[in-house]
């Protein structure tokens, strides 16, 4: 296993009424991102933050804050999220009509773009926006809700995107998000993801440096 690893843990698990406190604190046990999950219970059945409760955060660290947003009609909000302090944002390919260009819109005010995939989602798009992307998010649940099991089904889909990425030699982070614990994610690393997203494993654990530190060199299934 590699400490290359990018652990990117999501607020969605956090504290919400000391929201800035807890992402001070998993900045100093050893975040490498900060990861924001954007709900606007339509595409998803779920309500969380929006860009003033970022802006709020982003004092509280200095770590890539890596925001995801489940939400229709993303191109009318990418400027806000911009604005707010989000230095990647990621939308889904099932919520917009126009991809390619609205991730090189999120690049040319300057920020990393990336593209999220739900898991029933196929991956043929991909071969039409490379040089629009910085980072593919392969989802492991079914995205609305943290605390869901890990899909197995979705290893395969993270190997297709791996081979699409080195075999076209690409500059593309592959971040895995959903379900992911020390056991399960050393799957996800020999498939090629290079970046977890994780919740409530590291936010309901009792040291949050040792869940951090358990996802750099998990357990080997």
């Amino acid at each position: 296993m590699s400490n290359d690893i990018i652990i990117s843990p999501s607020i969605l698990s956090a504290d919400f009424s000391a929201l800035g406190l807890d992402v001070m604190e998993i900045d100093k046990q050893g975040a490498d991102w900060i990861h924001i999950d954007v709900m606007d219970g339509h595409f998803v059945p779920n309500l969380t933050f929006g860009p003033p409760i970022i802006k709020s955060i982003r004092p509280y660290s200095d770590k890539v804050f890596d925001v995801h947003l489940m939400i229709s009609n993303a191109s009318s909000y990418i400027e806000d999220f911009a604005q707010a302090g989000a230095d990647i944002i990621t939308i889904h390919c099932e919520a917009t009509n126009h991809l390619e260009r609205e991730l090189k819109f999120i690049k040319s005010i300057g920020k990393k773009a990336g593209v999220a995939i739900n898991p029933s989602s196929d991956i043929y798009f991909l071969d039409y926006i490379g040089d629009a992307v910085d980072l593919v998010l392969v989802m492991t649940v079914n995205p609305g809700f943290g605390g869901q099991g890990f899909l197995d089904s979705q290893l395969k889909k993270i190997k297709r995107i791996r081979n699409w990425i080195d075999e076209n030699s690409l500059d593309i982070t592959l971040e895995v998000d959903g379900g992911i614990n020390n056991v399960n994610a050393s799957s996800c690393i020999e498939a090629g993801a290079t970046a977890l997203v994780a919740g409530s494993y590291i936010f309901n654990s009792n040291d949050r440096k040792v869940a951090i530190d358990s996802l750099k060199n998990p357990i080997k299934e």
